[in-house]
């Protein structure tokens, strides 16, 4: 008869994930298919952390190009609805005309609403220059110094975001 062969598995043996052999102690055997169970849920745990992050990252990246497209779109029809409101400003006789320019404004400004774009009016305000940027100054006839007395341009937010700074003439002393 042969003579039976007791395997040894030593702990970096079992570490690494190697097998004792079929002929070897059932108990190490079983220690070491622990062993690499336990490694391999683990690198799957590993794994689905680094797709659960991936996802995260990569909506946060659409929503921002999504943003930005959107920002863009935006951005091009505020000169649009300054014109109309500029020709608004006039005496306009023909109250056809008259009334469609305002037509033309309310679905503008009802379009930039829906998309949570409104102005804001920086009149009588103290300057800040992350709402505005100032392209000249008036004399501060009765009014505090670096107020904005006049806009040639509102300020647009989107949500809480400028999404066009004002542009205003400040009040200056002389």
């Amino acid at each position: 008869m042969n003579d039976d062969v007791n395997a040894t598995v030593s702990p970096d043996t079992v570490a690494s994930g190697a097998t004792a052999t079929a002929e070897g102690d059932p108990a190490a055997e079983l220690v070491a298919a622990k062993a690499k169970a336990d490694e391999n849920y683990n690198k799957f745990l590993y794994a689905m952390a680094d797709f659960e992050n991936y996802k995260k990252r990569m909506e946060r990246q659409l929503g921002d190009i999504s943003m930005a497209g959107k920002r863009s779109v935006l951005l091009k029809m505020l000169p649009v609805l300054d014109n109309l409101e500029r020709a608004l400003s006039y005496e306009i006789e023909n109250e056809g005309l008259k009334g469609g320019l305002n037509a033309t404004l309310r679905a503008f400004e009802n379009a930039l609403a829906s998309e949570n774009v409104k102005a804001v009016s920086l009149k009588g305000t103290i300057f800040d220059p992350k709402l505005a940027e100032a392209i000249g100054t008036q004399p501060a006839d009765g009014v505090a110094e670096d107020t904005v007395v006049a806009e040639a341009h509102k300020l647009y937010m989107i949500g809480d975001d400028v999404l066009r700074p004002a542009q205003v003439l400040v009040a200056k002393a002389v």
